[in-house]
């Protein structure tokens, strides 16, 4: 059913139509459902020009004054939970209980996010001498979010850089722009006008936002081809600060001393979690020899058990790819593997109905060097591959242009912390994956990405640090 809600752009406190619209699909269903408002260059301009105009207001409030202004933003969300859930589920694809749980955890990364503060440093005090490190806002932020996990991207950049003092426009991803255009409205209601503008439109839209003279720095989750090509850009147009969080083909490697039983619900959960659609989900799993069949099994049996199907349907648990671009590289990865010598023991091709829909996953019998492997998948597809050395399995793990997470699963919790110590990647886990948290700054090595989000260390990637120095 077409739905005929207007969406509308947030410019300075103000909800206003687009210069045009653009056709939103469900990928439940392969069809456009609804229309999103696309901003004009104009209006790019106006909603600069806003937060500029807000930024020297709101930077100089103080921390409690800017969280008591976000946690009413974040309540706004939560009593609006489950609008914006059904709308999200139809753009988006999760099931509908999945897509109530990452709105109502956006709130919960909103009110902690805003309790993280930046205190000024120390750095030298000697009779008539004292240097002090302080932090200041950037000015104004402009950021880009993605289509997999929209709200959870917006809410977390919202909540650090404006806690930092700088004000944001925020363009979501033009595949799921409608539940970031509703928090727009409660924006509308509960910040200061100016602080926060919403605006949605295409890849030129994005493009405008960094080479803007007023924006001061680009925040971009993403994929590592185009965070490169923003990277680029931004250093041309004022060295623009960035923070980029980009793309992984995370490892997890199974010891031989793992318990199956409790390890390979967590694996499938950090493996299939949104169809595979998370940047640090598991991409690919290695498992030793001795607990190979058993892991298979496990997650084979897992795979037959979850519901595929339209997100609003009662009882689903894995909804389709998001859109068609995603859905056909998916497709082309496992025909790749297939021709390879691959073995799907569950899935292995799309399921013949309306929509982006392939079911879990399970592929064995191909390593490194076939695509699948190699490559970030960014579907509900697992490749298991088998090894005997655990020197050799961290080397692979290792043997990746990726470095954003990754996992070691074990009964020996002191040997699975030396052996995570030697990933290279930012963020390594022990018996658990896909499980950040707001006190760890998050952040890809390698490819995966340039600065780091949450913690305090987050915080400063939105902030200039600023020497003062005294002379009695």
């Amino acid at each position: 059913m077409p739905d005929s809600r207007r969406y509308a752009l947030l410019i300075d406190g103000r909800l206003e139509e687009g210069a045009a619209e653009f056709g939103i699909v469900d990928p439940a269903r392969g069809a456009v459902f609804a229309q999103a408002p696309d901003a004009s260059r104009t209006q790019l301009d106006e909603a600069v020009a806003a937060a500029r105009r807000a930024q020297p207001g709101w930077g100089g409030l103080s921390d409690e004054e800017r969280r008591h202004h976000l946690g009413r933003f974040a309540e706004g969300i939560r009593q609006q939970a489950a609008e914006i859930a059904n709308v999200f589920t139809r753009e988006q694809g999760q099931p509908f209980a999945h897509a109530t749980r990452e709105i109502l955890g956006a709130t919960r990364l909103i009110e902690a996010v805003s309790r993280v503060e930046v205190q000024p440093e120390l750095i030298f005090e000697a009779e008539g001498v004292r240097r002090e490190l302080h932090y200041r806002p950037l000015g104004v932020v402009g950021a880009i979010t993605p289509w997999n996990v929209p709200i959870t991207m917006a809410a977390g950049k919202i909540a650090e850089g404006l806690q930092a003092g700088n004000t944001m426009v925020l363009k979501p991803s033009p595949y799921t722009p409608l539940g970031t255009l509703m928090l727009g409205e409660i924006a509308a209601e509960t910040l200061p006008a100016g602080v926060l503008n919403i605006l949605s439109g295409g890849n030129d839209l994005g493009a405008w936002m960094v080479e803007h003279p007023g924006i001061n720095m680009i925040t971009f989750t993403g994929s590592t081809a185009t965070g490169k090509r923003i990277g680029a850009a931004a250093s041309t147009h004022g060295l623009k600060r960035i923070v980029l969080e980009l793309g992984g083909n995370d490892a997890a490697i199974v010891l031989d001393d793992v318990d199956v039983a409790t390890a390979a619900p967590r694996i499938f959960r950090a493996a299939f979690l949104n169809s595979g659609q998370v940047c640090m989900a598991i991409k690919r799993l290695y498992v030793h020899e001795s607990k190979f069949d058993d892991m298979r099994a496990a997650l084979v049996e897992l795979a037959i058990e979850a519901k595929l199907g339209d997100g609003l349907e009662p009882g689903v648990t894995m909804g389709p790819l998001q859109n068609k671009m995603q859905y056909e590289r998916v497709i082309e990865l496992m025909q790749d593997a297939a021709a390879h010598g691959a073995v799907f023991e569950t899935g292995g091709e799309a399921l013949a109905r309306d929509g982006y829909f392939i079911p879990p996953t399970i592929a064995t019998g191909i390593s490194d060097g076939v695509r699948l492997v190699d490559e970030e998948q960014f579907g509900p597809v697992l490749p298991i591959v088998r090894y005997t050395d655990i020197d050799d399995a961290i080397a692979r793990a290792n043997n990746s242009p990726y470095g954003l997470s990754g996992s070691i699963w074990t009964s020996d919790v002191k040997r699975g912390y030396a052996l995570a110590r030697r990933l290279e990647v930012g963020t390594a886990w022990v018996n658990k994956h896909l499980e950040p948290s707001v006190d760890a700054p998050f952040g890809g090595a390698k490819e995966s990405g340039l600065g780091r989000v949450m913690s305090v260390v987050g915080a400063k990637t939105y902030m200039e640090p600023q020497v003062v120095d005294i002379q009695a």
